[in-house]
């Protein structure tokens, strides 16, 4: 939503995407296209809520929204007196429309972003997220904490957006560039940095006795970028990160924004030199897996249910603000990332229509969130500020579907289900009865161990949505029973289960599991390698390093040879990696050399490296322009540069 470019938006709705529209439904000045068999509905507007941005259900299928009042003042200006609200709606009869509206909360600065989680709401408004909290029943935040300070705020507002709700756990928030923020590292030196990224943390961060705020220490990087403005992040089934972002290579040919497989460690975006300082390289940027064009894309989802059909299940929807859409992303597995087929998915023909967020509600309908015109702070497409053409929000749905009984498992027992039962709800069919029961189970703490070890047991249970979903509740549960549990689901035969349980020992750096994920690392398929290597490089056990090494010979992709270099690095055993370079591989060799100049105290010299830039085998091109990168990142090594270069054309 933050920087845009108009003249780009015709161009792009003509060939970026394509989907056989067979439905137009005219509905409150809009024509909307959609796929047949869909249909759409207005389910709020004003009064109840006027210019929405951002949106998230609580468990009882109320809806928070963040409200902008319209303001396109300074930045600084608008932390002095914020206007901007929250509310909170409610469908009171179950017709499916909203119909009742809470201002939840007033004198926001501008949200960018809002999650509910564990009885809060936590919403990004630069320079902070906020975490507001009714605590006596009437609808309205009597409780306002300052759960993370950033410190910083831009022209553009691009410091934060989120934050957003991992399966794991952990709350996931964007950075946008290049404000300089500091995260203390006990221990050591502090991270000092300007680059784009996405952060994480434990939902149960510790929190700074003299601010209040969560403490730093615990605020971990995902991925590094050179992009203006990471957006939004949503999860795969087995805990892998998408999202949108901005300006993700300088404009031209049609690309600019995009969709990204967020790699941890990776260095994604423009290539911004001075912003990536202090920040390791595996090599050449991270790709991207979809571009956009000039979409300003927001808002992200993964369609949970199979509602719309089994082909729509796990898809994502983006929000391209630009270019008045929805579009859908049909992702399959390439190596050790992703592919993404894309089609339109509903698209307005009104000039103020700019879609901000898109979320799966229990009923197995997509909520489609529009702001209205008002936007025009750092956005070249919007001309003129139009705070009187207010927003809206639609359903989407497929036409004559079945109803879903109770969605939100609102007539279960919570309160006072046993740990039997809630384990039982982790295969319901209903994703938000799913969802439900992961948190309560994971609150239960170790006490729900035992059961959770049962269900994630392939031999006990069958259904590979309720072990996964024990694995995923196991992971939020600080125990050593917990973690000892999730080692077993390595070896469980379902991929996605897998998938989660390595995400889980690599959350929590479980050195017991080194033997079962280096045993991955030689059986698993190429994304499940990938994440392996992740784990053992956060593991940092030397032991790894000649699996990881090993390992190499098959990564053929950027994605998997970036993550075991990267593991590589974290390590750090230059001694043992330093071995990778007598290798006859020539995919062993190059993540040998790039750790090794990567690592602290890697010691990569000038004479191990030379030799390759006069090498002209056919075989081995990639080596060679790993030697150049290499070479082009030490000016120290000149002398050595010249003393080998003169030697070689002597010798021509």
């Amino acid at each position: 939503m933050k920087t845009l470019l108009a003249y780009v938006i015709a161009v792009c709705n003509c060939h970026l995407f394509c989907a056989a529209f067979a439905v137009e439904i005219k509905l409150d000045e809009h024509t909307f296209q959609l796929p047949e068999g869909f249909a759409i509905e207005r389910v709020a507007g004003p009064p109840l809520v006027d210019r929405p941005i951002s949106a998230d259900f609580d468990e009882e299928g109320r809806l928070y929204v963040t409200d902008s009042s319209g303001s396109n003042a300074p930045l600084p200006e608008q932390l002095k007196n914020p206007t901007h609200r929250v509310v909170r709606l409610e469908d009171t009869d179950g017709d499916g429309a909203f119909d009742k509206s809470v201002v939840f909360a007033d004198k926001m600065m501008f949200p960018e972003g809002a999650m509910w989680y564990d009885g809060s709401l936590y919403v990004a408004a630069p320079p902070s997220i906020w975490k507001l909290t009714d605590t006596d029943g009437d609808g309205r935040a009597d409780e306002r904490i300052e759960w993370y300070q950033g410190k910083t705020l831009t022209g553009c507002g691009n410091d934060l957006h989120g934050p957003y709700l991992g399966p794991d756990g952990w709350i996931y928030w964007a950075k946008g560039a290049w404000a300089e923020q500091t995260f203390d590292r006990p221990g050591s030196q502090p991270l000092v940095t300007k680059a784009a990224h996405l952060f994480r943390c434990r939902a149960d961060a510790p929190i700074d006795p003299q601010t209040g705020s969560i403490e730093t220490s615990g605020i971990e990087p995902v991925m590094v970028g050179g992009m203006d403005n990471p957006v939004e992040v949503a999860f795969m089934p087995g805990g892998e990160r998408m999202f949108t972002s901005t300006f993700i290579v300088h404009p031209g040919g049609g690309q600019r924004d995009g969709l990204l497989h967020a790699i941890y460690g990776g260095v994604y975006g423009k290539s911004k030199e001075e912003v990536f300082v202090g920040h390791p390289r595996t090599g050449e940027l991270m790709p991207v897996m979809r571009h956009f064009g000039a979409a300003a894309p927001s808002g992200l989802t993964r369609f949970e249910s199979d509602a719309f059909g089994v082909e729509y299940q796990d898809n994502l929807y983006a929000c391209l603000f630009n270019m008045r859409k929805i579009t859908r992303h049909a992702l399959s597995l390439a190596d050790a990332s992703f592919v993404s087929e894309d089609e339109d998915f509903l698209v307005s023909d009104h000039v103020d229509f700019h879609p901000t967020d898109v979320l799966e509600a229990a009923d197995g309908s997509l909520i489609v969130v529009n702001t209205g015109g008002w936007y025009k702070l750092c956005c070249p497409t919007s001309q003129l500020e139009k705070p009187d053409i207010k927003g809206a929000i639609y359903r989407v749905k497929k036409a004559n579907s079945s109803l879903v009984v109770d969605p939100w498992g609102r007539e279960l027992n919570w309160a006072e289900a046993e740990v039997a039962d809630l384990a039982e709800r982790l295969g319901d069919a209903r994703p938000a009865v799913r969802r439900r029961a992961v948190h309560n189970l994971a609150k239960r703490g170790p006490d729900a161990v035992g059961v959770l070890q049962s269900i994630a047991d392939p031999t006990v249970t069958n259904r590979e949505v309720a072990r996964l979903n024990a694995v995923w509740a196991m992971t939020r549960i600080d125990s050593a029973a917990a973690r000892q549990a999730v080692q077993k689901s390595l070896g469980d035969p379902d991929e996605t289960v897998r998938q989660a349980a390595i995400h889980a020992v690599s959350l929590w750096r479980e050195k017991e599991a080194v033997s079962g994920l280096l045993e991955l690392l030689k059986t698993a398929s190429a994304h499940n390698r990938r994440a392996a290597a992740e784990a053992l490089g956060r593991i940092g056990d030397s032991r790894a390093v000649a699996g990881l090494l090993a390992a190499a010979e098959r990564a053929d992709d950027r994605v998997g040879q970036h993550s075991i270099t990267f593991a590589l690095i974290e390590i750090g055993d230059a001694g043992q990696t330093r071995l990778g370079l007598e290798a006859s591989n020539a995919n062993v060799r190059r993540v040998a050399m790039i750790a090794l100049d990567q690592m602290s105290d890697g010691g990569l010299r000038p004479i191990e490296i030379v030799p390759l830039l006069t090498r002209r085998e056919e075989s081995e091109p990639k080596l060679r322009e790993t030697a150049d990168w290499i070479v082009a990142r030490h000016p120290e090594w000149g002398a050595a540069l010249v003393d080998y270069f003169e030697e070689a054309l002597l010798g021509l």
